[in-house]
């Protein structure tokens, strides 16, 4: 019997993928995938700090398929740790590929995010 591998944390953003966002071949830009996991981050981070978070660093982000055009594209966010003034979240993104009924995990990483105040300054990021 196989287990079916399942998203892990909290559907943060869904948005579809389209031909603007695609090279000649139809596959999506990485980089594209990548702003998606960015902006689920800064929606998470910013809900747990109360405001303002920015994105300090990305870490273990590996491509594992493509996404196409016409695919959903699911961002799934889970906070990892709290620190002081930081927020690091597990980001998975996956593709609702409607054609075949199928959701496949096509890449997760690692983002950090720092919480500022009204002066951009690192601020404490505040009990929860």
């Amino acid at each position: 019997m196989t287990e079916t591998v399942r998203p892990k944390g909290e559907l943060t953003l869904r948005t579809l993928a389209m031909p603007g966002d695609a090279n000649p071949a139809g596959d999506i830009f990485g980089g594209w995938v990548m702003a998606q996991m960015d902006l689920a981050s800064g929606i998470r981070a910013a809900e747990r700090a109360r405001g303002r978070v920015v994105t300090a660093a990305v870490k273990e982000m590996a491509f594992q398929l493509p996404v196409k055009i016409g695919d959903t594209l699911s961002v799934f966010t889970d906070i990892d740790r709290v620190g002081r003034t930081s927020i690091t979240l597990c980001v998975e993104a996956w593709a609702h590929r409607s054609r075949y009924n199928k959701m496949e995990k096509v890449t997760a990483g690692t983002f950090i995010m720092v919480a500022l105040d009204e002066n951009g300054a690192p601020k404490p990021v505040p009990e929860d």
